[in-house]
């Protein structure tokens, strides 16, 4: 997502930051850019010529003409004024305390996955440590309640169902009885959705609305719909009311309208994001660093937030003693290709990484050379892993036999990983080449 957005926003940057005076033209010219840049991106119309109004406005007085660094001025405005347009702060749920039922209606018209992202939610609260239940109330498209009772035996959470009832209503009344009755403090409920907006459709929510009483009414919107998903979460907050709106199929191609439009149009906040089909691909959505990504300056608060969830300390120092010693093995290696995994894609990480983004091969990051890889690697006996100086011609053979690959690229692999290995043990031992790194980080964020 906002790849075109994000090219454009690193090549106007580019432009003026190694400027060391900036007139009101280069001002003119850039914004001029970046106009034309969320214009394409299907950014609402009123929301671009206010975004555009205000930079221009900032930048045009004293602070950036007269700066020491007027590139980098402009910059850090064009950063605020896009962290504004997000929704300013990162806005989670308002949940009551462990001991109280708190209830989480989810709406959306049929499509947005809607049923998943209920699922999604209640495993990422669970991990929490909330205890939620999820509640089958959409009774009209056919197997919802099916799917949701899928995904719940995938996540661990229970769910609530009603066999042969046919009003939703009922079904919320029983489950909230069911829910006080069994010390559950999050309750879930996936109403019904429609191809498209209904009278119908509004009404059964709002019926279902008054009786669950939520502290969270949340709209689910397919951010692949642009504009569209707008306009739907500004009809459904006149008609019901929303609380926030999570976003679903975020990793998908999509030009990124829809979150740079939604809190200025309806005032309500993006919770969170689905950013894959995996059952725990739920992010919660953070204006600030979403707007780094956005201008090419990445996000390594969530990539090392994503590296603390996948490796303990522990195994990180370990890690850095092999690396320091050189007894960093194949089967070491094979290990953080798991991690990587579940980390996320290789593009979404290089897209937190500052810099890089727009700046490496995509062909470099294919997954296939990644699974060719680790196909080598689990060709191999573990004593191999463990000293892979001891592979010789007929080893290699048989070890391209086993993958299904060439000795070509077993031989690829094994220079591949010397030379690694040689970096980072440099790397790990010289604090200079380190320090260096980060103040290149530094310098982008």
């Amino acid at each position: 997502m906002f790849d075109k957005l994000t090219r454009t926003f690193s090549d106007v940057l580019r432009q003026v930051s190694g400027k060391s005076s900036i007139s009101e033209k280069n001002i003119q010219d850039a914004v001029e850019e970046i106009k034309i840049a969320l214009l394409e991106a299907d950014v609402n119309l009123r929301v671009v010529r206010r975004f555009v109004n205000h930079t221009i406005e900032e930048a045009r007085g004293e602070k950036v003409l007269r700066s020491v660094n007027p590139g980098q001025q402009f910059i850090k405005i064009v950063h605020d004024r896009m962290v504004n347009l997000l929704g300013s702060e990162t806005e989670g749920l308002q949940l009551k305390g462990p001991d109280t039922l708190s209830p989480i209606l989810f709406m959306g018209l049929q499509g947005s996955g809607k049923t998943t992202t209920c699922a999604k939610l209640a495993l990422r609260l669970k991990k929490e440590g909330r205890k939620p239940l999820l509640v089958a109330a959409d009774l009209v498209r056919p197997a919802a309640v099916k799917q949701l009772q899928l995904l719940g035996e995938q996540t661990g959470v229970p769910v609530f169902a009603v066999e042969g009832e046919k009003k939703p209503v009922k079904v919320v009344k029983q489950a909230l009885s069911f829910a006080k009755k069994n010390s559950f403090n999050t309750m879930i409920v996936d109403t019904s959705g429609r191809m498209h907006l209904d009278d119908d459709l509004m009404k059964e929510i709002q019926e279902i609305n008054s009786v669950l009483k939520p502290v969270e009414g949340l709209l689910v919107a397919d951010a692949m719909t642009g504009q569209q998903a707008v306009e739907i979460a500004k009809e459904f907050n006149e008609r019901v009311g929303i609380t926030g709106v999570i976003l679903s199929k975020f990793d998908s191609d999509t030009r990124g309208g829809a979150a740079l439009s939604l809190k200025s149009v309806t005032k309500k906040p993006i919770k969170y994001v689905g950013v894959g089909e995996k059952i725990d691909e739920l992010e919660q959505f953070h204006p600030d660093r979403m707007a780094s990504r956005i201008l090419g300056m990445g996000d390594v608060v969530s990539l090392v937030e994503k590296a603390q969830e996948t490796i303990q300390e522990e195994e990180a120092e370990e890690l850095q003693k092999k690396l320091q010693s050189s007894t960093f093995t194949l089967q070491d290696y094979l290990e953080q290709f798991t991690r990587i995994k579940k980390m996320g894609s290789l593009q979404s990480l290089v897209e937190m990484i500052p810099g890089m983004k727009g700046n490496i091969d995509e062909d470099a990051l294919n997954s296939k050379e990644m699974k060719k890889e680790e196909a080598i690697i689990l060709s191999m006996t573990l004593q191999e892993r463990h000293n892979h100086r001891i592979i010789g011609p007929s080893r290699r053979k048989r070890i391209a036999s086993g993958s299904g690959t060439s000795v070509f690229d077993v031989n690829r692999l094994l220079k591949k990983f010397d030379k690694m290995r040689l970096m980072m043990k440099k790397m790990t031992k010289n604090k200079k080449l380190q320090a260096q790194m980060l103040s290149q980080f530094n310098g982008n964020i």
